[in-house]
């Protein structure tokens, strides 16, 4: 006889968090600038086992996904949803970062005290466990409460995970960091168009591959993903680009920590500029890639054939001395004019990363390499973050097992704030300074300067005009780093840290008011300003021909005369080093070299 009954509603919600700020106010935007690459892997994940019924007629899985950086959270239906299907579903908690743990943990302690299943993934759950040989409290406190873990990532393993999770019976931690998936014909990253409709443009993310060769010791990344390449195939990427472009989407963030280390990015590439090229499909995307990634044959102009419009570039330093402790190893400042040149003479933006807070840094030696980079390299945009013990890198580890004290308080590990001590200034100087090395990069005469060598590069000065009023606009008037920014900044009164008091109504909304007005008006008279001064640089006749130092050609990079070479004792050994190494190729070559060529 056959079962009419209708199949059991199975609710899996995915939340990806945000990250409170000082105040203890959720950051929440109108629009979001980054998609959430975690949310996009999972929700992919999850809609594949729905529409393929993995689990049988008998279950039927209910998907809902939430980025909190653009949505407030509906707990109060959430939890009705649940409590009415006796509680029978799933939150997971997805691509959670350390700044976003106490988040997650307020989030979490509503549905668990409601019953609720609850599963936290992401780069804090899998770099403690990656490198901490005990749970440390927030994670112990979370275990405690009942909060499954998972770390790894879910391509092959979700479905027995959600199997667990619909029998009830969830295992404490899920440990597949030893184990990494290939990403070869795996199911793709998506999202639907309503929750993209919650980003700037409707932009998307995928990333095109996992894990990274190099060492650094503040990076999370070789020790959660990996240091070998894992990679999507070309008919896996054109899967994404098709997928979403039937629903609009023709921009991407492409979230590889280094896009330049993936074995299969000229393949990639191809792809990509035959969908252009031969459909007309008008894509295209932000990478990031290292500081050597010029020196792969064909990679920056096959990079802007497919449709890259930005690079973001980690930088990190100019000081070799700062490269050295961080094990950043691959950073040349030989190289680094030639590489940013390389990309402007593509028609590439380019974003730097710039990290501040190294033991040797002091104000005075910050200001100087700021004038040096002003001066000396056509970078456009950098981005200044606070060199950063994040739980899952080797610093953390270190730091930790040499019981040096850190932060407690997981919600200052944004890379905007002090989190350790620092030898040469107190934390307090440190802060401030991070707050001000903003304003010594983007004064108006340079702002006007990187307009000009866009004009001279035969870039259009309005994109200048429009990445300087988000990047370094949204850390001036909102005082938030642009990687967690958008427009228009959202204030629930009553979704407020754990531990901070609901303030009333008649404090919240007139405070809140005021806070838009000082915010907003000064940021609309400072893109007017701007614009004003795109307009002048634009009927500038000799714009076009603007040469100044930076955009000089490199000839012979270990040899030019550049402040930047002459830094400190550590500049100079790279410097030599450099040119001993360009010696020594030389003098192969001419032992090589055929004889009649001799002749």
């Amino acid at each position: 006889m056959a079962n009419n009954s209708a199949p059991r509603k199975f609710p899996l919600v995915l939340i990806k968090p945000s990250h409170y700020d000082d105040d203890g106010y959720v950051i929440q935007w109108w629009k979001a600038w980054i998609p959430s690459n975690s949310l996009a892997a999972l929700y992919g994940l999850a809609l594949d086992l729905v529409e393929r019924k993995t689990f049988g007629d008998d279950i039927e899985i209910v998907l809902e996904a939430f980025d909190e950086m653009n949505t407030l959270i509906p707990f109060d239906k959430l939890l009705r949803q649940f409590r009415d299907n006796d509680n029978f579903g799933l939150v997971c908690l997805t691509g959670v970062q350390s700044n976003q743990f106490p988040r997650a943990m307020d989030i979490a302690r509503q549905f668990r005290a409601a019953g609720v299943q609850v599963a936290v993934g992401g780069f804090h759950v899998s770099g403690c466990l990656s490198m901490l040989d005990e749970l440390p409290p927030d994670l112990q406190e979370a275990q405690d409460m009942g909060i499954s873990f998972f770390a790894g990532e879910a391509e092959e393993r979700l479905e027995d995970f959600l199997r667990d999770a619909i029998a009830g019976q969830l295992q404490p931690i899920y440990n597949y960091l030893n184990d990494l998936p290939g990403l070869e014909g795996q199911v793709v990253p998506f999202l639907p168009e309503r929750l993209l409709r919650g980003y700037d443009g409707v932009i998307s993310s995928f990333d095109a591959g996992r894990g990274c060769p190099f060492q650094c010791s503040f990076c999370t990344i070789i020790n959660v993903q990996g240091r070998k390449s894992r990679y999507r195939s070309a008919d896996d990427i054109e899967r994404i680009v098709r997928a979403n472009y039937a629903q609009g989407v023709t921009r991407y963030f492409i979230t590889d920590d280094n896009f330049a280390r993936n074995k299969n990015w000229e393949a990639l590439f191809d792809r990509m500029i035959e969908l252009r090229e031969k459909e007309g499909f008008g894509i295209h995307f932000l990478i990031q890639v290292d500081t050597l990634c010029h020196k792969i044959p064909g990679f920056v102009e096959k990079a802007a054939r497919a449709g890259c419009k930005h690079a973001f570039i980690g930088l990190e330093n100019i000081d070799p001395e700062n490269l050295a402790l961080a094990k950043k190893k691959q950073n040349r400042i030989t190289e680094y004019r030639r590489m940013f040149q390389d990309w402007r003479e593509a028609g590439v933006m380019t974003y730097a990363g710039y990290i501040i807070g190294f033991p040797v840094d002091t104000p005075e030696t910050l200001a100087r390499n700021m004038e040096i980079i002003k001066r000396e390299m056509p970078v456009d945009i950098i981005e200044f973050t606070i060199l950063t013990p994040l739980p899952g890198s080797e610093d953390h580890k270190n730091l930790h097992d040499h019981g040096i004290a850190m932060d407690a308080d997981m919600n200052r590990y944004d890379l905007e704030h002090p989190t350790t001590d620092h030898p040469l200034m107190s934390r307090e100087a440190l802060q401030e300074l991070y707050r001000r090395i903003w304003d010594v990069y983007y004064t108006d005469e340079h702002v006007e300067t990187l307009m000009r060598r866009a004009v001279g590069y035969g870039i259009k000065p309005v994109r200048v005009w429009q990445n300087v009023l988000e990047v370094y606009g949204i850390m001036r008037f909102e005082v938030v780093h642009p990687q967690q920014g958008g427009f228009f900044r959202h204030k629930a009164r009553t979704q407020r840290r754990s531990g901070f008091p609901i303030e009333s109504p008649l404090v919240f909304y007139p405070k809140r008011l005021w806070q838009v007005l000082s915010t907003y008006i000064p940021w609309s008279l400072y893109a007017w300003k701007l614009h004003r001064m795109r307009m002048r640089v634009q009927k500038d006749e000799t714009a076009k021909t603007y040469k100044d130092f930076s955009m000089m050609p490199v000839e012979d990079a270990e040899h030019e005369a550049l402040e930047m070479f002459e830094l400190n004792d550590a500049a100079k050994a790279m410097v030599a080093k450099a040119q001993s190494d360009a010696a020594a190729r030389e003098a192969r070559k001419a032992r090589t070299a055929p004889a009649s060529a001799a002749e």
